[in-house]
């Protein structure tokens, strides 16, 4: 194994007693539905053998790639190969939190407050990419429990939330590398808050993920105890061991050589600018070692935990250059 397998396999064991990493997945296609510049998939996602996955697929219209659902999906190796010509770029993503479990997967086809108007559906799809979103454990079709006893819950029987969240992202990974109309070497992740987060952790433990942007969320957890700001996020945020081996930097440093996009507020308390300071560093210098200078880019913005237009933009121009430009 390679430093970064060895490191991947370390920080993944963290994460509590997770379902096997090979367990069979399936999908099951509910409907389809014509959203004027897309048609959206709407699944329902086996994948961690515990509770059923909402989920859907938004992708272009006239794509010529079926629904890939209904049927058992074998976990793929990670050297997938593409279904050309039909494949496309598709793109994995994350719904925030922010206290609204009503939500889930629904921000991807509606937006929310605090994100630009847009939804992500219709930007992404309108570029050509597909996309995929999950309801995550505790929101939209998964919701009816509070975080906390779904917290205490799992602890009492070895799981850690935020793990059986970053396990559900991985197999959601297994399902997207399954689908025909998905090019498995061009697949990013990204997502705001919680998503934010998500996206980070997840490239950084799945090599398949080819670009990564986050969006209001790298936080530093150093900056974050010095700022006596741990009760800003959630009980699902926290790993029970985490800092005795690892910071945010290191995390991110998993990412490396591949590119990675951070957006953040400047008057954000959840992302505080000393420890973006140091984040800037720390991953500048892992890129510039990986041969790979032009592939990490911090963008900071005098706003607090919001995205603007600007980040928008940002965010979807390089989504273009780094999973279209093959």
């Amino acid at each position: 194994m390679t430093d970064k397998a060895v490191m991947r396999h370390e920080l993944y064991s963290l994460l509590g007693d997770l379902p096997p990493r090979d367990r069979p997945i399936s999908a099951e296609l509910v409907s389809e539905e014509d959203r004027g510049g897309y048609v959206l998939e709407k699944l329902t996602l086996d994948l961690n053998g515990i509770e059923p996955v909402p989920a859907f697929f938004a992708k272009p219209k006239g794509c010529r790639g079926e629904a890939f659902a209904n049927r058992p999906v074998e976990t793929p190796k990670l050297d997938c190969e593409c279904f050309a010509p039909t494949t496309r770029p598709t793109i994995l993503y994350h719904h925030a939190h922010g206290g609204r479990y009503d939500i889930g997967k629904n921000e991807l086809i509606e937006s929310r407050p605090k994100m630009h108007n847009q939804p992500y559906a219709e930007a992404l799809t309108a570029m050509g990419f597909g996309v995929l979103c999950i309801d995550t454990w505790n929101f939209g079709g998964r919701a009816g429990r509070t975080e906390s006893s779904l917290f205490k819950g799992m602890l009492w029987q070895g799981q850690v939330l935020w793990g059986m969240m970053v396990y559900d992202s991985i197999r959601s990974m297994d399902y997207l590398c399954s689908r025909p109309d998905v090019d498995t070497q061009r697949i990013g992740t990204i997502g705001k808050s919680m998503g934010s987060t998500m996206a980070w952790w997840l490239a950084a433990l799945d090599e398949r993920v080819a670009a990564c942007v986050d969006i209001c969320c790298l936080t530093d957890f150093d900056a974050l105890i010095e700022a006596d700001n741990l009760d800003g996020h959630g009980l699902y945020y926290y790993v029970p061991g985490l800092l005795r081996q690892w910071t945010t930097g290191k995390i991110n440093t998993l990412i490396a050589p591949r590119p990675h996009l951070a957006l953040a507020g400047d008057l954000d308390p959840l992302t505080p600018p000393k420890g973006l300071d140091r984040l800037d560093a720390e991953l500048k210098q892992a890129y510039s070692e990986a041969g790979a200078p032009d592939a990490w880019k911090l963008l900071r913005y005098p706003v607090e935990h919001v995205e603007t237009e600007g980040m928008r933009a940002e965010a979807l121009e390089w989504l273009e250059r780094w999973l279209k430009a093959r």
